[in-house]
């Protein structure tokens, strides 16, 4: 999954062009950016030079980069500057700080999230750094590292909308991206870890109506659309949205629930545990060296995301 700064440099609508077409599969390469000096000069050293890598590790330190998937249409968390070619975002530039502690490049790939979150990647990409919710489901066919950051869950309305409380929605249809925690939510079949905290109760008969990515419910409420009434997703995501100035929107309610975000890998790899093991103790480094929080606070306006709420 506010774009803030980066709002304010790229037009949202350049960013929902990019939210509507297929994911290719390749996308632009960060070795052509240079890692973050934070992130330098708190690393012990790569990963990749110990001299005990073995399993998936070993095949990423050999081939000298790191195939990352990750969602293109999510600012600020991700998303493609048009005017430069490159992925910007909190989870770019993590994915980029990984990478560089690993002692490898990072190379992004742009697959559907409900591709992600099924599993079964077929060797495709290694990791998914893209605002994935740990649930017990997706744990069944992922792996995952402790949390980066956390997001609460926030619903939105049209501005000229009736709409004051979450209860209001009751009987009403919600839009968001396919396969999310949110459509899970509003379905009334999310499950999250007890540390997650509570989940807020569905309004009576609130239905969900989804799109490929988050920001397309957005979109479709400033081409006309009308056949939904709100709009889930994650906090910075609708905020961004409504700093764009692009999206006449406003945020309802206090947030649904406060979704814990990970690393993710394909549990079907058989020796995935090297490579899942180095790059969960990297998050750990990066929480206690203040680079995450740095990262969060750049993206989200000085907001520090990476803790939970």
């Amino acid at each position: 999954m506010s774009k803030k700064r980066a709002l304010a440099i790229l037009p949202m609508a350049a960013l929902v062009l990019a939210a509507c077409q297929p994911g290719s599969g390749s996308s632009p390469s960060a070795s052509e950016s240079e890692p973050s000096a934070s992130a330098s000069e708190a690393a012990a050293g790569p990963a990749c030079d110990s001299a005990d890598v073995d399993g998936h590790l070993a095949r990423v330190c050999e081939a000298g980069k790191i195939i990352v998937s990750t969602d293109p249409a999510y600012p600020p968390q991700s998303f493609l500057n048009e005017d430069t070619g490159d992925y910007e975002g909190f989870d770019i530039d993590t994915a980029k700080a990984i990478g560089e502690r690993l002692g490898v490049e990072v190379e992004f790939t742009d697959p559907t999230f409900d591709a992600v979150v099924a599993g079964n990647w077929s060797g495709r990409w290694d990791m998914s750094v893209g605002s994935v919710t740990v649930t017990p489901e997706r744990e069944e066919v992922l792996d995952f590292t402790q949390p980066y950051y956390y997001t609460p869950a926030q619903m939105s309305v049209l501005n000229d909308s009736s709409f004051q409380s979450l209860d209001d929605l009751a009987g009403k249809v919600v839009c968001a991206g396919e396969s999310t925690t949110y459509v899970f939510w509003i379905e009334g079949t999310l499950t999250l870890p007890d540390s997650a905290g509570e989940i807020a109760p569905v309004p009576e008969g609130m239905t969900a109506t989804t799109f490929p990515t988050d920001l397309d419910c957005a979109e479709a409420w400033r081409g006309g659309r009308n056949d939904f009434d709100g709009w889930l997703t994650a906090l910075p995501t609708a905020q961004g949205a409504i700093d764009s100035g692009n999206y006449d929107i406003r945020l309802i309610g206090d947030p649904v629930f406060y979704e814990p975000l990970a690393v993710a890998f394909d549990k079907t790899v058989d020796d995935n545990d090297s490579l899942v093991a180095a790059v969960d103790a990297i998050v750990g480094e990066m929480h206690e060296d203040g680079t995450l929080t740095a990262m969060s606070e750049q993206w989200y306006e000085g907001l520090d995301y990476t803790t939970q709420q």
